[in-house]
């Protein structure tokens, strides 16, 4: 099997990470979430919930400043940091799925890469927050808005598209239309094509 990496992107709700994690399990690949923190964690001496609390956030305008190209910005120092990590395991032919962390801008161009990005219509997504984490429809509208606008904040400050902009993705697929597991079995038929083209 040539080298596949399978880039999910995905609104809050859309239940685009669990999709992501079954692509995985189905394709027997390897798995990239936030967990990448962990071993970014071991390698720096760092907690691994002191980088939690910058992760795939903007950075603060107020608190941050550039001096001769570096950034002292945490959230920009662990964006980059999560960035080559990525490039270092599509270097080494690795094929995985990761979710987030602007995967499809860090390995644009890469001839191994499929990048998909997951929606979902409004009620569906606050349903399955309210469920997940026990809240009322106001707290999941909420939170909803809160993870998506800190997500499109970060995206697009390390892209030079905008976040969830079909053109730019290879494929964009409504969740909300099949259920969850109907759109994994859709996305992997997908990509098995994908696959056999590039060989």
């Amino acid at each position: 099997m040539s080298q596949t990496i399978i880039s999910v992107s995905r609104e809050f709700g859309s239940a685009g990470h669990v999709i992501a994690e079954k692509i995985a399990k189905d394709h027997g690949l390897k798995f990239y979430d936030r967990h990448i923190l962990d071993e970014i964690a071991s390698a720096t001496n760092m907690k691994v919930e002191e980088l939690e609390k910058y992760d795939e956030k903007p950075r603060n305008a107020f608190l941050s400043r550039r001096v001769s190209g570096f950034s002292n910005s945490m959230e920009e120092i662990l964006a980059e940091m999560q960035f080559e990590y990525i490039r270092k395991k599509a270097d080494k032919g690795e094929s995985f799925v990761i979710v987030g962390r602007c995967a499809e801008t860090v390995l644009s161009g890469h001839p191994g890469l499929i990048s998909i990005f997951v929606v979902g219509d409004e009620q569906a997504k606050i349903k399955r927050i309210q469920e997940v984490y026990h809240l009322s429809e106001s707290e999941a509208i909420a939170k909803i808005r809160r993870h998506d606008k800190k997500r499109k904040q970060y995206h697009n400050r390390h892209s030079s598209f905008r976040w969830g902009d079909s053109r730019y993705y290879d494929l964009c697929i409504n969740s909300s239309k099949l259920g969850v597991e109907r759109t994994g079995a859709a996305l992997e038929n997908y990509i098995k094509e994908r696959m056999n083209q590039m060989g």
